[in-house]
């Protein structure tokens, strides 16, 4: 039987490419449909949207698939998908460990697919796709050949879809641990412990851009999780970088990373609060050139937004009173609801408040394995701004 929704789509978000439709846009429904069910969508003023699939206990009722009514979701749709994002990635000449499925910009809302090497790990965070994960898998096999994959569903946004958190091996087990390239450098990597899929591949790009900022300056990464910035500051020739992290791991990961690269007498790292250090002695004790700042985001929802917002000011204006004039501040944020020009005047005001001007250096994004679908808004999180302090 096939399901029909009518839904109230006045503004053309749907139509326009957005793939959710939210309960209140729901005017009926024929049939009864089951969680995780395709369903056929209907605008009533404009006729057919497409097919997506259902889960009644989900505020985001339906995600859209196809705006085909008749295309079958099956094998041969879930092949075609991972064939197109595969294809992509090649044209785009991205590095051997990179995305392969970012959700929605690639057509298949809830999926991330992360390449590390050989091995994939993968996430799907909504019920209908999860529905899909044999079909996904072996679309993953056929056109990837991985050596082994690895579920990484230990997320609670699955818990508001009705899922339980669940990890481990898809298929025959391996060894979790690997070593990845990133720039030239070494990154040690396990896709069953660290955050997220393992490691955070979308920042290489923003990495590679202080090349012309690191030669003899001294660095301070915040928020340096693994050590990204750190260790390629520390590469294009800082004479000193410290990374910062709460987490001891990441610390104690960073530092393994160092030695990976033959860069621990440049390189140190220390557990610490980044809002206290930067309000501390220790910090105008010991001036830097350079201080980076990537924390985690801020705003995971939009209820969060403003408490992000008086955060985003309160760090960055911290590390412009450490700066000297003609410093640099290399600050991102990864919230999606941090909207881009949101960001900017957040980093401008709190300029103003701590009397300092600002010239950009450099504007970054994501990398084309994290595409931005400008019919989809939320596709767009990363920021990486480059300024200089006067």
């Amino acid at each position: 039987m096939r399901y029909r929704l009518h839904i109230d789509d006045k503004r053309q978000r749907v139509r326009s490419g957005h793939p959710w439709i939210y309960d209140n846009q729901v005017l009926r429904t024929e049939g009864a449909p089951q969680p995780g069910d395709i369903v056929q969508v209907f605008d009533v003023k404009r006729g057919p949207l497409g097919q997506g699939y259902f889960n009644p206990r989900s505020k985001i009722r339906v995600r859209m698939l196809t705006k085909a009514l008749d295309e079958p979701i099956d094998a041969a749709f879930f092949r075609r998908k991972v064939e197109a994002a595969w294809q992509w990635r090649l044209r785009m000449g991205q590095p051997e460990s990179c995305r392969v499925v970012f959700g929605e910009a690639d057509g298949l809302p809830a999926l991330v697919v992360d390449k590390f090497n050989d091995v994939l790990v993968l996430q799907t965070l909504a019920l209908g796709m999860d529905r899909f994960k044999p079909l996904i898998v072996q679309a993953l096999r056929d056109v990837l050949s991985p050596r082994g994959i690895y579920e990484r569903n230990d997320v609670p946004v699955r818990e508001k879809e009705g899922l339980p958190q669940v990890k481990g091996f898809i298929g025959e087990a391996f060894d979790t641990r690997l070593e990845i390239q990133e720039n030239g450098l070494r990154f040690a990597v396990d896709v069953a412990a660290g955050q997220k899929t393992g490691h955070f591949l979308d920042q290489r790009l923003n990495h590679a851009a202080i090349a012309p900022l690191a030669p003899g300056s001294r660095v301070l990464d915040c928020f340096t999780h693994t050590g990204g910035f750190a260790l390629h500051a520390a590469k294009y020739g800082a004479s000193r970088v410290l990374g910062l992290d709460i987490s001891e791991e990441a610390v104690k990961l960073a530092g393994h990373n160092a030695a990976l690269n033959g860069l621990s007498a440049t390189c140190g790292f220390r557990a610490a609060n980044v809002f206290d250090f930067l309000s501390s002695g220790a910090a105008a004790a010991d001036p830097w050139d350079v201080i980076v700042l990537d924390p985690p985001a801020f705003a995971k929802s939009r209820t969060a937004l403003d408490g992000a917002v008086r955060g985003y000011k309160e760090i960055n204006l911290r590390a412009m009173k450490n700066l000297p004039q003609g410093g640099f501040l290399v600050t991102c944020s990864c919230s999606q609801n941090m909207e881009p020009g949101l960001f900017r005047n957040t980093i401008a005001d709190a300029a103003h408040d701590a009397h300092r001007e600002l010239r950009e250096v450099y504007s970054g994004g994501q990398p084309p394995d994290h595409p931005v679908h400008w019919s989809i808004p939320e596709t767009h999180y990363l920021k990486c701004i480059v300024l200089q302090v006067l």
